[in-house]
């Protein structure tokens, strides 16, 4: 196991006008499962790829365990990685893809085999040890390629949107079985995703990219909680926070012709930062339907219905949103959802609030 550091590490490509990852400064705990998520482009992968010596550290350093190995080779890194597309060979067998570079490094075989079955065990695979990856299905080759970083008994796991070619339902059940792996190894690890739900439900900690610079990194809880920037508001939960730039008033906000209020500590930050407007957040699940006449409601034409099971998310037109054409989502039960066309009385919970700065983009409460 091992602790990781970026300390103010850059890469910029050769020909490039911007750096992939901007003066990245992040430390992962021994034994911690760290997530990097973030959009395409955000300099995720370029981040483990510099980790693993695959990427130059332009400036800064990378330390594992205290020790600068910015400019080691991969192969002096005790690192192991596991890629989006396997990477297995496919003239050989499930046991000598496992056990391959453990024969690189010169082990005997009876050494190796004893290595390979420990984590075929572990990885459910002792019954396809024989077969070849063809006569796998996806999530079994995925195995196989986690088993063969495991037989090295690395340092450090190295995940590179590992589970990005696997359908839906065999996705959900791999990530459970990774992240329960992880738990029993106790491997210090770190996993690259662009996928939000992903990161939240697998990481420690995860650490939100955006234009290779580090937004937040934090637990999932307070991610969702108290996102630091506007960026990290609209990525992290799905569907999205529900987010509109505001005119700042006496009691409130001003969404239309209705006033919004705001909890007291909400305004006192939002007047200290002395600015007219702000950027209001809610999550779908701070609006609710109301009853017809209720008070201090808002109009919501219905153009979306999300049926879940149990929940449901209803998408529409806000009237106070005038000629934006941009969806308000709420969560409702999904035995009383409304027709789409149709035009509901809606409810805000302001107690959940977030509340961000309309120039910069930072949080203010």
């Amino acid at each position: 196991m091992a602790t990781i550091s970026y300390i103010n590490a850059t890469c910029v490509y050769p020909g490039a006008t911007a750096p992939s990852v901007d003066d990245l400064t992040l430390e992962v705990q021994d034994g911690e499962f760290m997530v990097l998520v973030g959009p395409s482009g955000s300099g995720k992968s370029t981040a483990l790829r510099m980790l693993a010596g695959l990427e130059q550290v332009s400036e800064g350093e990378i330390r594992i365990d205290g020790v600068d190995i910015s400019d080691r080779a991969p192969k002096d890194r005790n690192i192991a990685m596991v890629f989006q597309n396997y990477a297995l060979y496919p003239h050989m067998n499930v046991a000598d893809n496992m056990g391959f570079s453990l024969k690189l490094s010169h082990v005997p075989k009876a050494e190796r085999m004893v290595k390979v079955r420990e984590a075929a065990k572990l990885l459910d695979l002792e019954e396809f040890l024989d077969r070849r990856p063809k006569a796998l299905s996806g999530g079994q080759r995925q195995r196989v390629a986690m088993g063969r970083a495991i037989v090295r008994e690395p340092s450090v796991f190295l995940m590179d949107e590992p589970l990005s070619n696997l359908d839906a339902k065999l996705r959900v059940e791999t990530r459970a079985n990774i992240a329960g792996l992880q738990a029993r190894l106790g491997t210090t690890t770190i996993y690259v995703t662009h996928d939000q739900v992903e990161a939240m439900t697998m990481g420690h900690r995860v650490a939100v990219l955006r234009d290779g610079r580090l937004q937040q990194v934090d637990t999932p809880r307070n991610l969702y909680d108290r996102p630091a920037n506007v960026f990290v508001a609209g990525f992290i939960g799905s569907p999205a926070m529900n987010l509109r730039s505001v005119a700042l008033n006496g009691s409130g906000v001003t969404l239309g012709n209705a006033t919004v209020e705001l909890p007291a500590a909400v305004l006192a930050a939002g007047r200290a930062s002395a600015v007219d407007e702000l950027v209001v957040g809610l999550r779908p699940e701070a609006t609710s339907l109301a009853a017809d006449g209720a008070a201090g409601t808002l109009g919501l034409t219905v153009t979306l219905v999300e049926e879940l099971g149990a929940d449901a998310y209803v998408y529409g037109h806000l009237d106070a949103d005038g000629e934006q054409d941009r969806p308000w989502v709420l969560r409702c039960d999904s035995r009383g959802v409304p027709r789409i066309g149709e035009r509901v009385p809606v409810a805000l919970d302001t107690s959940g609030a977030h509340v961000f700065h309309p120039a910069t983009g930072a949080r203010l409460d």
